[in-house]
């Protein structure tokens, strides 16, 4: 029986494009769904767009539009972004759907019906931007944002409350007993300096007097849906485990396991992970459900020392790179550039310097490999000692085992790249050209050549993830019928495969 992997990228918020950040989260989401597929587990892959609220509200009358028209734009444009960069997400969710609607009205009921909701009243600043309440000592002296910069308001209105606080030493507790919830260790250390002050109640709703786009609560049809309870939800909605219909009575709240849930995986933007590690856990506590199993939560693309930002005009648009490069050389810099968990810094240069690797290490290898078996061999792979490089390989494969296991993608990037660096090494020792001058060396020629028609399909399999559309040519040009995987491709025999010459996997680029 397979293993079951459910993970998430957060919902993107549908009031803007696409851009390079919401593309990294997106694309890592994409590379460890295709290391978990590789490894044989069934996998559900979860990426969508956060629909409600009263940023859409006012960019849908800004445009003169009504805002489900303009979340119907912006969710079409993000799916067209997620297919020019290869990503195979399995749901594309958005909170908008009725089948969302209905799971979210059960569970504020469902907190409702526990006694874990109150109503009450609020007075302090809003930013409408982030929709989210400041008090005037986070505001310091000045009025506005300490988030995003922008001014706040002073608003006084009834809201209703979840008892946040009343799960703290809960969350607490679990954090503590889990140290690999939340990841990397540096943001499990914020999570739990913020938990050391008294943790304050949560507003879940806005009235309908102020902001119409939103659900209502069941129990109060003058309310929607805070933004953020309302997006949260999601990584329930799509796990199946609650049935709309059946409201807050629906089995799945006492027992999910027939559904994905709990995720395994949340992935996310260290700017949210207050939400997702203390607002989500707490909500999910509140209705008795249990925790996701873990968190990562991964740093920012900055420019200079400036956190890439819409407002600030500093975005980098993935699509353009694209353009230029190719779909898996901007997936490939990413990944590669960015340690997992802490900020990275884009430079055009540095992008040529990832491109430059998988040209003239990666790229240069399949190259002159399959060429050499072209000449030497008339295409076909030679019946010869296939495990030159084994133990390369093995170290290899166990050094990218240890990096996914903890969440450092970017170090297994670089095992597999080392690889390739290796063989490149390989056919400087073993010189074929010299080989195939010398009839007695025919036989050191056919194993050179295997070895290296084997390693190829073992670098297609691990680079597959991150590079699918190069992965799968260089599997085609070695006459495999797909890209396999890891471990097939480690168990593979080449010989009697005929190979393919082609242009170069990733040419040169003129700028």
């Amino acid at each position: 029986m397979s293993n079951r992997t459910y993970l998430t990228t957060p919902i993107y918020y549908a009031s803007g494009a696409p851009h390079i950040g919401h593309a990294y989260t997106t694309i890592l989401a994409d590379a460890l769904a295709r290391f978990s597929r590789q490894r044989g587990d069934d996998v559900l892959f979860l990426t969508g767009t956060d629909e409600h609220g009263q940023k859409i509200q006012e960019e849908a009358e800004r445009r003169g539009m009504q805002p489900i028209e303009l979340c119907d734009a912006m969710a079409d444009r993000f799916r067209a972004a997620w297919e020019q960069l290869e990503i195979g997400f399995d749901r594309f969710i958005r909170t908008t759907e009725a089948e969302h609607r209905g799971v979210v009205e059960a569970f504020v009921q469902r907190l409702y019906d526990r006694g874990h909701i109150y109503e009450g009243s609020y007075a302090g600043w809003y930013c409408v931007h982030e929709e989210r309440y400041w008090t005037q000592k986070d505001l310091g002296e000045g009025q506005t944002c300490p988030d995003c910069g922008r001014p706040v308001q002073e608003i006084e209105e009834k809201n209703w409350f979840f008892r946040m606080g009343a799960f703290q030493e809960a969350l607490v507790a679990h954090i503590e007993a889990h140290p690999d919830w939340i990841r990397p260790e540096v943001r499990r250390n914020e999570v739990l300096g913020f938990l050391q002050q008294p943790l304050g109640d949560l507003s879940i709703s806005r009235p309908r007097s102020r902001l119409h786009w939103g659900i209502p609560l069941p129990f109060d049809p003058d309310h929607v849906t805070y933004v953020w309870v309302d997006a949260l939800i999601n990584y329930l909605t799509a796990s199946g485990a609650i049935d709309p219909a059946l409201g807050a009575e629906a089995p799945g709240f006492d027992d999910p396991s027939a559904s994905w849930w709990p995720a395994d995986l949340h992935i996310i933007g260290k700017d949210i992970l207050t939400t997702h590690a203390v607002y989500w856990p707490t909500l999910l506590m509140g209705a008795g459900l249990p925790l996701p199993r873990r968190i990562l939560a991964h740093g920012w693309w900055v420019v200079g020392e400036t956190k890439m930002s819409k407002s600030l005009g500093n975005v980098i648009d993935p699509l353009e790179l694209r353009e230029t490069f190719g779909t898996d050389a901007v997936r490939w810099y990413l990944l590669r550039e960015m340690p997992t968990g802490s900020d990275a810094s884009y430079t055009p240069e540095r992008f040529l310097v990832r491109y430059d690797e998988l040209a003239k290490v990666w790229g240069n290898l399949a190259q002159r490999a399959i060429s050499m078996i072209v000449r030497y061999r008339e295409g076909t792979v030679p019946d010869g000692d296939a495990g030159g490089l084994d133990p390369e390989i093995a170290l290899t494969l166990d050094a990218v085992e240890a990096a996914l296991a903890a969440d450092r993608l970017h170090e297994a990037l670089a095992a597999a790249m080392d690889l390739a660096r290796t063989a490149n090494g390989y056919v400087e020792t073993r010189e074929p050209w010299a080989q195939a001058k010398d009839p007695t060396r025919a036989g050191d020629l056919d194993d050179t050549l295997a070895t290296l028609a084997r390693l190829l399909g073992v670098l297609s399999a691990l680079f597959e993830p991150v590079c699918p559309e190069r992965s799968a040519e260089l599997a085609r040009r070695l006459g495999l019928p797909a890209v396999p995987t890891i471990e097939a491709a480690r168990m593979d025999a080449p010989t009697g495969r005929t190979v393919e010459k082609g242009d170069p996997l990733f040419p040169r680029v003129e700028l």
